[in-house]
This record gives structure tokens, C-alpha cells and sequence, in this order.
């Protein structure tokens, strides 16, 4: 892992080259996990190569941004999880495994109904810190904000094990990670989408909106960045191994009295992931300043008459200070008449030699944009426009 950046802060400033520009949908959250989405919209015919192209997608308690692509012709649609902490694109297939639950509540990948689909039959299993999945590649055309006939090698997922793809609000994922991380040696859609002259930029960004009130609820940007979503100038961080989003932490200080990563430790930003996790210890000692309770798996509940006390959380990133208020990293969350609070930071040890790292997730990237360039292996950072300042 090499030294950090310190201190360079570069604003990105040319954004007339091709985009394509994914805002994000926020959807009213309804009773029952099993709820089903409707209302998703048609994709719209294929355009021109020049000029922003816009999909709607989705957010789901400001833990799950997912959004609309099609497979097959005709498109056939699925919700995905754009993951930068994974590199392959799958969904689950029609030809799945009666009692891979994962399939049960979501749409299916139908090859025989798709006209472009051929054959590729490679077996395939990919490991996630929620579970695995096992199934085979194939390979069809792709629509993605409103471009179509985007030919590229995807997952048929067979075996969903895990509960968590069962209830989750998304039908697969898409990976954006490097393609170190991709199994099989397929190659991941940034690159094909340069490769068949869709974007000229190796570039995309993130913006996750987090008032429960605001249309849209956020957007991916492919080929660029908007700086009109954020406060300039960008801070941008070195990519210390290409394959997850890794960049060095110099430390985190909670409120003025508790210091973690002291000697500077590994971060990954990672967009498929909600939370921020950390070392057990270090995470247990922050929830033990702020009055967290364990709960499962790492999890800890916050008393919700104490939102207001609890101090900031700050990470200093390339010689700047990134800053979460309790509003930021505690998610409030309702069913009927009871309210509780959720911690954003989970205890998780990642063992070497991939670890230990700490994962910067949705909950820290919400406040902010984060462009990722995979041209000069960087990451900016910057507060997004809009969100909460912390002190």
C-alpha cells in the first residue's frame, strides 16, 4: 500500500465529453419486507452516442440504490445494485434452482425469449459478505440508460442461497470495481462500454441523495461528473491496490476524545455496501463513547433521545477532514409505531491478506460525490451540494 496523497485537491472541471448519466428514484417505503416494486419505467428507445443519457433508478431506505437495465431483445428489466465493490454484471435466470429463494421474488432472466442471446455455459461463483451465489455465463445485449445493443458477457445466477438476496429490493448486481475483482476474467462494463466507443473517459461518479423528501433520490454518472452536485474542489485520493476502490485512511477521530486508524489504515469505497464497517475493537470502542448497543452480526442499536448529543465522526482523507454529523451515520428507521436507530458503523474483520480495511459505504459516500477514475486510478471526493454540514 503506498503513502497517501497528502493535500492535492483538484477540481474536475471538464464534463462535455460524453456522459452517461443515471439519476437515482427515490420510492415511497410500504409495509412488509417482501414488497415487491411497481411502477419501474419503460426504457426508452436507443440514442444518439453524444449527450447525457438518463435512466431513473431507485433508493430504499437510504440503504439500497439500485437502478433500471435491460438484457436481452427485447429488453428484458431488472433492478441493480451498482457496486463498486464487485466487478462482474449478473441477475437471476430462469433456469435457476427451485429452491434458490433468491429467485422466488424477483424477475428471472429469460434467454429463449431473447432473440440476441448466445451461449456461453462457463460455470461461475462469486462471494459477497452477504452470501454467495453460483451460476452460469452467457451473453446478450445490454440497455442502460436509454443505450441500447451494448453486447457483453453477464451472469445467470442458479443458486442464491443467502436470505439477503431474497429479501433484497434489487433483481442483481453490477459490478464497477476494477477488473482484477472480476470472476471468470470477464470483463466489466466500463470497459466494454470504452471498448465499443459508448464513453471516452474511464470515469464515473456517484451521487447519493439522502433527504427522505428529495426527487430524485440520487444518480450514477458514467463517462464523468456533474460539479453541479458538488462543493468544489474535488480532493483526490491514489488507488493503492486496483481492485477494490482502496485508498489509505491517515485516521478517524470521534467527537475530541477518541482516535482510530491512529497510524493510518486501508479503506475501500464501496457503493454496494450500506453501512461503514471497521475493525471489531476500533468499532466496538467507538460505540462504547457513543452509547451504541450490540445487537447481531456487528450490528449496534443508538438511543434515539440521543441523536442530539452524540459527537461528529471525522476521517481524514488525503490531508482533509470528511465530516459525519449523528444525522449522517445513525439510520432511523420505522415500522408502524416503533422507531428505532440503527448505527451506521458495523463491526466486520476483514483477515489478510486482503485485509484488514475499513468500508466506506453508503453511509459515509451519502454526504458526499465520489468520482472515480479509473484512468488515473483516483478517487475524488467532495461534499455533496445540499447535504448536511457537519461542524
Amino acid at each position: 500500500m503506498g503513502p497517501a496523497l497528502k493535500g492535492v485537491t483538484v477540481q474536475l472541471v471538464d464534463v462535455m465529453h460524453l456522459l452517461c448519466r443515471i439519476p437515482l428514484r427515490r420510492v415511497p417505503v410500504l409495509p412488509g419486507t417482501l414488497h415487491l416494486l411497481r411502477g419501474w419505467r419503460t426504457l426508452r428507445a436507443p440514442l444518439p452516442k453524444h449527450g447525457p443519457i438518463l435512466v431513473p433508478l431507485s433508493n430504499y431506505l437510504d440503504a439500497q440504490y439500485y437502478g433500471e437495465i435491460g438484457l436481452g431483445t427485447p429488453p428484458q428489466n431488472f433492478s441493480v445494485i451498482f457496486d463498486t465493490g464487485s466487478s462482474n454484471l449478473w441477475v437471476p435466470s430462469r433456469r435457476c434452482n427451485f429452491f434458490s429463494l433468491g429467485c422466488w421474488f424477483h424477475r428471472k432472466y429469460d434467454p429463449k425469449a431473447s432473440s440476441s442471446f448466445h451461449p456461453n455455459g462457463t460455470q461461475f461463483s462469486i462471494h459477497y459478505g452477504t452470501g454467495h451465489l453460483d451460476g452460469i455465463l452467457s451473453e446478450d445485449v445490454l440497455t442502460i440508460g436509454g443505450v441500447g445493443g451494448v453486447r457483453l458477457v453477464f451472469g445467470e445466477a442458479l443458486w442464491e442461497p443467502s436470505l439477503a438476496f431474497a429479501l433484497a429490493h434489487f433483481d442483481g448486481i453490477l459490478g464497477l470495481g476494477f477488473p482484477a475483482l472480476a470472476v471468470a476474467g470477464v470483463p466489466p462494463l466500463l470497459d466494454v462500454l470504452l471498448e465499443q466507443g459508448l464513453l471516452d473517459k474511464p470515469i464515473f461518479s456517484f451521487y447519493l441523495n439522502r433527504d427522505p423528501e428529495a426527487v430524485p433520490g440520487g444518480e450514477v454518472i458514467l463517462g464523468g461528473s456533474d460539479p453541479g452536485r458538488y462543493i468544489p474542489p474535488l480532493t483526490f485520493l491514489p488507488v493503492t491496490r486496483p481492485a477494490y476502490w482502496q485508498i489509505h485512511m491517515d485516521r478517524v477521530i470521534v467527537g475530541h476524545s477518541l482516535t482510530l486508524c491512529p497510524n493510518g489504515c486501508a479503506a475501500i469505497l464501496d457503493t454496494g455496501t450500506s453501512l461503514i464497517t471497521g475493525p471489531s475493537k476500533e468499532i466496538q470502542a467507538l460505540h462504547k463513547l457513543i452509547g451504541g448497543f450490540p445487537l447481531l452480526a456487528g450490528e449496534y442499536l443508538i438511543p434515539c433521545d440521543r441523536l442530539d448529543t452524540l459527537p461528529p465522526v471525522s476521517f481524514l482523507l488525503g490531508g482533509v477532514w470528511f465530516n459525519l454529523t449523528a444525522q449522517d451515520y445513525v439510520l432511523q428507521l420505522a415500522s408502524g409505531r416503533t422507531h428505532f436507530c440503527l448505527s451506521g458503523f458495523l463491526a466486520l474483520d476483514v483477515p489478510p491478506p486482503v485485509g484488514p480495511f475499513w468500508i466506506l459505504g453508503d453511509i459515509f459516500l451519502g454526504p458526499h460525490v465520489a468520482v472515480f477514475d479509473r484512468g488515473a486510478a483516483r478517487v475524488g471526493l467532495a461534499r455533496a451540494r445540499g447535504a448536511r454540514r457537519g461542524p
